[in-house]
């Protein structure tokens, strides 16, 4: 099985991919704790602070140690120089927040996944060319699953996953899924900042084990 393989089918089997950011490197290590507690096998890290390198770097150096199943994704990759590093620390796969032509150039020939954001046909028929088959719609909250529904017999050999607006209850996952999309992405909504900050690690693990059971009821 090829390396993009095992992390698309991971995502898929689990049905949600929790993302979050943390400035603190301990919290961040203890989230991703939860987040496998939980029954998590890959999780997004968000590029999106001065820490996220050296924070990432001990993920992968933790991970290693302590939960050798665990696939981590790096987010909000930008150019080919933010690809590069997350190569070199160790990502097994990358998501951005629009679809960087450069970027899935530098990462598919290696066998790995490169989920770009994408919100209109012209930029998934894009993504294809390039050899992308999981498609972020993204912002998730602006498109809908309606937008889902009417692409979907467009593009039969794509994956696609909301990120953005996706809420934790049965509703929201459900209209998705039934929309045709293959895995949630999910934030703030699931990983909230105020967990985060009162370090509420139990309610995270919680939480993203019963966002699990409904997409196994939904299945």
């Amino acid at each position: 099985m090829t390396k993009i393989q095992l992390v698309t089918n991971t995502i898929i089997n689990q049905g949600a991919l929790p993302l979050y950011y943390n400035v603190d490197e301990t919290v961040t290590l203890e989230i991703l704790r939860s987040l496998y507690k939980a029954g998590i096998r890959a999780v997004e890290y968000t590029s999106r602070g001065e820490a996220a390198l050296s924070n990432f770097t001990k993920m992968v150096e933790v991970r290693n140690v302590e939960m050798p199943e665990m696939l981590l994704g790096i987010g909000t990759i930008k150019n080919v120089k933010q690809a590069e590093e997350y190569y070199k620390a160790g990502a097994d796969f990358f998501i951005s927040p629009g679809f960087v032509a450069e970027v899935a150039a530098f990462l598919i020939p290696k066998d790995l996944l490169y989920s770009p954001g994408c919100m209109t046909p012209t930029e998934i028929i894009a993504a294809e060319t390039a050899g992308v088959t999981f498609i972020k719609l993204f912002p998730g909250n602006a498109l809908g699953p309606g937008f889902m529904s009417a692409i979907k017999d467009v593009f039969p050999n794509l994956k696609f996953m909301p990120t953005g607006g996706v809420d934790t209850t049965k509703e929201s996952i459900e209209s998705w899924f039934k929309a045709g999309v293959s895995a949630v992405g999910m934030g703030s909504k699931l990983v909230s900042k105020e967990l985060m900050l009162a370090k509420d690690y139990a309610t995270i693990e919680n939480e993203t084990k019963k966002v699990l059971d409904i997409i196994q009821t939904l299945k």
